[in-house]
């Protein structure tokens, strides 16, 4: 089957100096989840434009449901839903005129009754946009990506401003997408939403990708599938990062202003030798927590930031 998105040595520089990204290659399978993460300044904005057609590559091969944006533009934007970060819509249109408008850019739209009842914006029809909520404007910002009928649905960060409940809806609005045959892109800052959501993702940084797989390979390369999170007084200073990565078990360290966060396979092991060691510092323990490990924690150790910091 051919691949929904495939890139071969993607680049794109600004002004002959800054390389946005550098050598990119990604293949999505038609009827994935794809999720592509990365922190601010990453290059994932860059690549997304020049996916839906916004932006020329500096060089390299783009292909998006097998054709060039070169070869066949009008084919292309028939069959790709974009839900932005930021849409902006009149405001003096009612919802239900909106979504018209977008299906008026399509020759075989889904009819606007059918998209309002999916969204559950049927009783906003006839509210004005500017009137909405911030969670509402989110949910009609993807109703006008789905009335396309597209194959291919962009969605950047489509969760934003969503109350929970809403979250939980437009999550199950993406699978019946993809269930459907549709193929998701999806940019998110939730990390529970990329695992929960995506068959596998990306991450980017500095304009490459860093790692790929599924959500559970990512996590399992990490070196570990439970972390121990602790903090310490007194003599916090005795123990170097070198003497926590000696405990059995442990296969990776992290402090994050005295939050000592360590990657473990066997925490029944490791725990107790974390007491042993800090009573023998003559330390404090001030905050021990388990957890399993995460997105979160295999992405702070690949880019050495959180999703959300610049």
């Amino acid at each position: 089957m051919t691949p929904a998105i495939q890139t071969r040595d993607l680049r794109k520089t600004y002004d002959g100096k800054v390389e946005a990204v550098r050598g990119l290659s990604l293949e999505i399978a038609s009827g994935e989840c794809f999720g592509l993460l990365g922190p601010n300044g990453a290059g994932k904005t860059t690549t997304i434009e020049i996916l839906e057609g916004l932006l020329q590559p500096t060089s390299g091969e783009v292909r998006v449901l097998g054709h060039t944006w070169q070869e066949n533009p009008r084919e292309l934007r028939e069959w790709l839903g974009i839900s932005l970060q930021e849409t902006r819509l009149s405001e003096k249109l009612t919802v239900r005129e909106t979504i018209e408008l977008f299906a008026s850019f399509y020759s075989r739209p889904r009819s606007s009754h059918e998209v309002l009842e999916q969204l559950q914006l049927e009783e906003k029809a006839d509210s004005w946009v500017g009137k909405l909520s911030g969670g509402q404007r989110q949910r009609l910002a993807v109703a006008t990506a789905l009335v396309a009928n597209p194959k291919l649905l962009f969605l950047d960060e489509p969760t934003t401003g969503l109350d929970p409940q809403s979250r939980r809806q437009l999550w199950d609005i993406i699978r019946n997408f993809q269930r459907n045959g549709g193929t998701v892109l999806l940019t998110t800052h939730y990390m529970d939403e990329a695992e929960r959501l995506c068959d596998r993702l990306a991450i980017i940084d500095h304009g490459q990708i860093i790692a790929e797989g599924t959500p559970a390979d990512l996590i399992d390369r990490l070196g570990g599938h439970h972390v121990v999170e602790f903090s310490i007084a007194g003599n916090s200073n005795g123990a170097s990062a070198g003497a926590w990565r000696a405990l059995p078990g442990v296969e990776s360290v992290r402090d994050e202003d005295g939050l000592i966060s360590l990657n473990v396979r066997e925490p029944h092991r490791t725990i107790p030798a974390l007491l042993g060691a800090v009573e023998e510092q003559g330390s404090q323990l001030l905050h021990l927590t388990t957890r399993q490990a995460s997105l979160e924690d295999v992405f702070v150790r690949l880019t050495g930031r959180h999703l959300r910091e610049d």
